[in-house]
């Protein structure tokens, strides 16, 4: 019996050790899995990291850039409320480069078919309002002052003003053809012309190739001296920049003839007059429509600049143009004449005409022909109103 009892004990000292051992071995099973699953955790979150620390070089590489240009440009406007010189600081070729690499032509198709759609009458006053409240808009002139009448912002953006809001000089010879801000006015040197103080660009890039000058006489090498048609003439120009709280219908700056039209199809970028400064030939970039013809003392031009969100252009005149479309690339241009067998006068436009618009806010140029005591009525940088005196003889 005392044998048998032993035996039990023995084989009850075995289970037990048995199950101790399965225990244990569970134990550094669950242990592996545990150390195993976490060194998949690890990694997973490594690899995230991995994924998410370029994103936050990008925002705080573009965020700290973007700081530093607006930290530039507070420094810049200090020093000219001061009265003070600025020298421009001009992009590099990458900055240009990586700039002109942006969408804007995609963008501003979208933003054009956003402009588009009707908003519901409750939600048009509050944003009418924001707009205007941003951008200062003076809805007094308008000739429609009800918000809630603009069925979208399209609408609202292109809205025409009271006959009586702008009266047009008589006195003066050429006109302002929209409200806006002056950049630049002057005479054009060295086929060059200033879009704003000390930041210039190409008169035959910006223009275009002449198909006119064929018959000039082989003397008049530069480009500037094929656009002077008449003996003691100069080159003049001046550049308006449209703020998108301006009214942004264009006119006719004087009484002229327009024989030919050139679009620039082109990028979309900034107009304001912090990037003029900053981009050397901007408007040279920028989709734009040229007209050129002649008034009573030679050449003369009008040129609408395309701008972020302002892919849209429009002359009244010519249904055929038709700006930001995808069927025209970039570096090309394509013309049109208003001249033909049955019209030798090409269109006709009287001063203070409506000639066009813009979808936003751009910027206008003109360069013309005039003679040597042509002066200008303007100080770069003010205000300016569609119809007030640009120059006179």
């Amino acid at each position: 019996m005392a044998l048998f009892i032993r035996r039990a004990c023995g084989c009850q000292g075995s289970l037990s050790s048995f199950l101790k051992t399965g225990c244990l071995l569970q134990s550094c099973a669950a242990a592996r899995s545990l150390h195993s699953g976490g060194r998949r955790l690890h990694a997973a979150s490594a690899a995230v990291a991995i994924r998410i620390r370029p994103l936050y070089l990008l925002l705080g590489t573009g965020g700290g850039y973007a700081g530093y240009r607006q930290y530039e440009g507070y420094k810049d406007r200090r020093l000219q409320e001061l009265g003070l010189d600025i020298t421009p600081r001009v992009a590099h070729t990458w900055e240009v480069a990586i700039y002109k690499s942006v969408p804007t032509r995609l963008l501003s198709r979208a933003w054009g078919r956003l402009n588009q759609v009707e908003l519901p009458t409750w939600l048009r006053k509050p944003v009418y309002s924001l707009y205007i409240w941003t951008f200062g808009v003076n809805m007094k002139e308008a000739a429609v002052e009800d918000l809630h009448q603009y069925r979208n912002l399209s609408e609202f953006f292109r809205r025409k003003l009271k006959p009586q809001a702008r009266p047009v000089c008589d006195s003066h010879c050429v006109i302002s053809p929209a409200d806006g801000k002056i950049l630049h006015f002057g005479r054009v040197k060295n086929c060059e012309v200033e879009q704003v103080k000390g930041v210039t660009y190409s008169l035959e890039s910006f223009l275009g190739p002449q198909t006119w000058t064929e018959n000039l006489p082989i003397s008049k090498t530069s480009f500037q001296d094929q656009l002077v048609t008449k003996e003691g003439n100069e080159l003049y120009h001046c550049v308006i920049y449209l703020a998108p709280g301006d009214y942004h219908c264009f006119h006719s700056p004087t009484d002229w003839k327009v024989f030919h039209r050139r679009h620039f199809p082109g990028s979309l970028m900034s107009v304001n007059p912090g990037v003029a400064r900053w981009i050397k030939e901007l408007f040279c970039y920028n989709e734009r429509v040229v007209l050129t013809g002649g008034w009573q003392h030679g050449f003369f031009s009008l040129t609408a600049v395309g701008a972020t969100n302002v892919g849209s252009i429009r002359i009244y005149f010519d249904r055929d143009l038709q700006t930001n479309s995808p069927r025209y690339s970039k570096g090309s241009h394509n013309d049109m004449s208003y001249v033909t067998n049955n019209n030798q006068d090409g269109i006709v436009m009287r001063k203070g005409e409506q000639l066009g618009e813009f979808n936003l806010g751009s910027t206008i140029v003109l360069i013309f022909e005039a003679p040597k005591d042509f002066t200008f009525n303007l100080k770069a940088g003010q205000k300016i109103h569609f119809g007030e005196a640009v120059g006179s003889l």
